[in-house]
């Protein structure tokens, strides 16, 4: 492990009477957890990618002068977690002596610290670590679950499982682990399609309706794998099991071409995980592009902007199914007016001393202060580099 420290601080600048508090502490680690089954596909059964087999995580640890204290977190897949941490311990220092209640401030300011190399992407998902932290803190110094800070509008999220149905697990086993996910409180499953075969995507959707039934929810995923032909053709075949809706049919920029398929389907479309900030989803929502709208808030930088989406969503009557990170997510989520959804994703737990419950179709708000996770000690121990600034108390 390298381990790299930083003690300089800013010096003092001249506030108003609010401020109350000054973040004088943070420390960045790099953490790679591995995957126990490597993870594939549409992109990887036609050779875009590689299997997956682990993710980079860029954790983000605050303590302020009055010894309040956050925790935030991004993530890459596949590539990009060393350049998320190398960005955030470059404009580390910038946070040193500011408000922690100042997050809309911070914000502009980290994203003019790395202005050079835009608004979008690595950049900014390293600002989303840092943002994240800073909400969490909040939080905790209220006293309150996040989704209370930002005035939830439920306690319980309806929640859907997409890790039991990759390409790369056998059809029975598809099944066996949609029947499990759904006996463990879970509410819906989401299977991968995309395959070169298109019959075989339809044979093992098939088999997924007939194990589940009929009333339980049913998603699929496409990945970017499709052309717009190909897209509308399979959303039709798709047409008669029902789904909540067809994820990423198309390329992830492609606005037009799903906001056509989106006005010829009855099923619903979704999209919006693979894009790197508002401005790029704002594409989709004006082109009514999308049914459901998936943003990630580690991608796009932060709650932060994520709030920002969301206001924009709901003016549209958008669905909203946030992408992975389900610890932060759940709280995004139970904030949103229009009933969401949340996905499951296991494989995080053993970053985390603490557990989300699940049960009746739903996932429930912790009440634990903030976004209410504690880093373990199998995450310290996968970490791989550390950066601090500033002083601890």
């Amino acid at each position: 492990m390298v381990t790299m420290t930083h003690t300089t601080t800013n010096s003092a600048h001249v506030a108003g009477e609010a401020t109350l508090d000054r973040i004088s502490w943070i420390r960045l680690s790099s953490v790679t957890l591995p995957l126990a089954t490597p993870v594939s596909d549409a992109k990887v059964l036609t050779g875009r990618q590689k299997p997956m087999t682990e993710i980079a995580f860029l954790f983000v640890e605050l303590e302020t002068e009055q010894g309040h204290e956050g925790i935030g977190f991004s993530y890459s897949k596949r590539a990009g977690g060393p350049g998320q941490f190398a960005h955030a311990r470059e404009i580390a220092d910038s946070l040193l002596g500011e408000d922690p209640s100042d997050i809309g401030k911070i914000w502009t300011k980290l994203a003019w610290a790395g202005a050079s190399v835009g608004r979008s992407g690595l950049a900014i998902q390293a600002i989303a670590a840092y943002d994240v932290a800073l909400w969490d803190l909040k939080a905790r110094r209220a006293g309150l679950p996040l989704a209370k800070l930002l005035g939830a509008h439920r306690d319980s999220v309806r929640c859907y499982n997409t890790s039991g149905g990759f390409l790369h697990t056998p059809t029975e086993q598809v099944l066996d682990n949609a029947a499990a996910s759904l006996a463990n409180g879970i509410g819906g499953i989401k299977i991968k399609v995309g395959n070169p075969d298109h019959k075989e995507d339809l044979h093992r959707l098939t088999a997924v309706r007939e194990r589940v039934g009929d009333d339980a929810p049913l998603m699929v995923d496409a990945n970017q794998q499709w052309d717009r032909p190909t897209a509308r053709r399979m959303g039709r075949a798709m047409e008669e099991f029902g789904l909540v809706w067809i994820e990423e049919p198309l390329d992830a920029y492609d606005a037009q071409g799903h906001a056509a398929l989106a006005a010829s389907l009855d099923t619903p479309i979704a999209t919006g995980e693979m894009l790197a900030s508002v401005a790029e989803h704002w594409e989709l929502i004006r082109h009514h592009a999308a049914d459901v709208i998936q943003p990630d808030a580690p991608r796009i930088g932060g709650i932060t902007q994520f709030l920002k989406l969301a206001a924009l969503a709901e003016h549209h009557h958008l669905q909203l199914a946030p992408h992975f990170a389900m610890e932060i997510h759940l709280h995004l989520a139970a904030a949103y007016p229009i009933e969401p959804w949340v996905e499951h994703f296991d494989w995080l737990e053993p970053l985390f001393n603490e557990r989300l419950t699940i049960g009746d179709g739903r996932m429930h708000v912790p009440s634990r202060p903030g976004l209410g996770i504690t880093l373990s000690d199998q995450a310290r121990a996968w970490t791989q580099a550390t950066h601090e600034a500033g002083k601890r108390r």
